[in-house]
């Protein structure tokens, strides 16, 4: 069953490549057929010395077999000429005491076997090694996923969604021009809107942001434009409005959709012309802002209804992007979970927790008509009820927690999204291989019925890298 999933494994991907280092050919021979056979890309060299060419010609060698006994360069030499490679090393010997074995372990070897030893031992180590190599990369590339949404101030997901707004955001955030999100709420639409500042020309100047629908209408006319001393009763000194603090900057309309149609006709005026003239001022003022608005709103629809000034829509929507809700993106909810888990631990000064698989399960089945908002919160409240480290099902709010109280619910009430709960049961059925066979993603795929390649797509489309 192993070899046959490893060699498919190995015939679809790059084979990859073990250098053989040993003194004795018969050895070397027999070595060499074996691993030849599991699908490997084998080199053989006599000695240490010998090693260190074959490895300076051939820079993919990733694995190492290496005997500790040998003429010229011994494999305790060997060790110290290759370290800092990035080697995965294997030491072999017929002499091998507890000492010897601990030496080369902390010389650098990966692992240890003894001679004479049987094939699947070889087999098993080698194994070991490549999915210890693989879990490294694939920590390297989850950071740089991270890193990148760090970079978005937090916005976090791989989604095909997710990567439409990231990719045009980096497209037009160097340009001056306006720019709409929509979305529901809790969507993360201010988020995206300090991105944009961020990559942007204006990053080292202010973002100011105004939810236009919080100020009362006889305020918020004041808030954006300003005002001069002695234009209204209480008007006891000047005040520059937001689009003037926000100059060389960025503003954001937060909930645009719920300005009065009476300023409106004065923001478009402000937009067309680069200019604001305060409340009871006598001069035109310019302006340099970057435009950014926002809402959960349909504001074409609105528009239509004469309840938004059309020129106005039009205006605001010269670059578009479409926030989409947490249930059309469940996929990204494992990595959301570990980015706002670290957000809320760093809050309540304590360790980050570890999700059971059927408490995650239980996260990516729900419909999150909060959206990420509402995760954020959940997460915080299961960090403050579980038992150490580590979130149960029960450490979950209560409209999380399936009615059965156990597995997790297929049928949610009014949820017959088949994308939605198939996501939510491979995560669950891929949580529960790996952990029944001790992390090996070999034998897991077994347990799954489906290929080592397509295990590890899964793993990494759904965010279970560390699990």
């Amino acid at each position: 069953m192993y070899i046959h999933s490893m060699t498919d494994t190995l015939a679809s991907e790059h084979r990859p490549k073990i250098l053989i280092v040993d003194d004795e050919d018969n050895l070397r021979r027999i070595l060499a057929t074996m691993l030849k056979g599991f699908g490997y890309d084998v080199t053989a060299a006599c000695d240490g010395a010998d090693g260190v060419l074959k490895l300076d010609a051939d820079p993919d060698i990733r694995f190492v077999l290496c005997d500790v006994r040998m003429p010229k360069m011994n494999g305790m030499a060997f060790l110290d000429a290759v370290s800092g490679r990035g080697l995965q090393v294997v030491m072999m010997s017929a002499y091998g005491t507890t000492d010897t074995a601990v030496e080369a372990l902390g010389r650098g070897a990966s692992d240890y076997i003894s001679k004479p030893f049987r094939p699947d031992e070889i087999r098993v180590s080698i194994e070991r090694l490549m999915e210890r190599d693989q879990l490294r990369e694939e920590n390297a590339r989850l950071r740089a996923t991270v890193g990148a949404a760090e970079a978005f101030e937090g916005f976090v997901g791989r989604s095909p969604g997710v990567k439409r707004v990231t990719e045009i955001i980096d497209k037009v955030a160097a340009y001056p021009s306006t720019v709409l999100l929509t979305g529901e709420s809790g969507t993360g639409k201010e988020v995206l809107a300090r991105a944009l500042h961020a990559r942007s020309d204006r990053s080292s100047k202010a973002f100011v942001a105004v939810n236009c629908g919080a100020i009362p209408e006889s305020l918020l006319e004041s808030e954006l434009f300003g005002h001069e001393r002695g234009a209204f009763t209480g008007a006891v000194r000047a005040h520059p409005g937001l689009f003037e603090q926000a100059h060389s900057g960025t503003l954001l309309l937060d909930e645009i959709g719920e300005m009065p149609l009476s300023l409106q006709t004065r923001l478009l005026r402000v937009l067309e012309a680069n200019t604001v003239r305060r409340i009871g001022g006598q001069r035109d003022r310019p302006i340099d802002v970057r435009v950014v608005a926002a809402t959960a709103r349909d504001l074409e629809t609105m528009a239509q209804e004469g309840s938004f000034r059309e020129d106005l829509f039009y205006r605001l929507r010269v670059v578009h992007i479409h926030v989409p809700p947490l249930r059309e993106r469940t996929e990204d909810i494992p990595l959301l979970v570990s980015a706002l888990m670290d957000r809320a631990a760093s809050r309540l000064s304590r360790a980050p927790a570890q999700f059971s698989e059927e408490a995650m399960a239980a996260l990516m089945a729900h419909r999150w008509p909060g959206n990420v908002r509402e995760l954020e919160n959940a997460i915080e409240r299961a960090m403050l009820m579980a038992s150490g480290d580590r979130v149960e099902l029960q450490d979950l709010p209560a409209d999380l927690v399936p009615k059965d109280g156990g597995a997790m619910q297929l049928e949610p009430s009014g949820d017959l999204s088949i994308k939605r709960h198939t996501a939510a049961l491979e995560t669950l059925l891929i949580r529960r291989a790996l952990s029944a066979t001790g992390g090996n993603r070999s034998q897991a795929a077994g347990l799954l019925d489906i290929s080592y390649k397509a295990l590890v797509y899964k793993i990494r489309g759904y965010g279970l890298e560390d699990a």
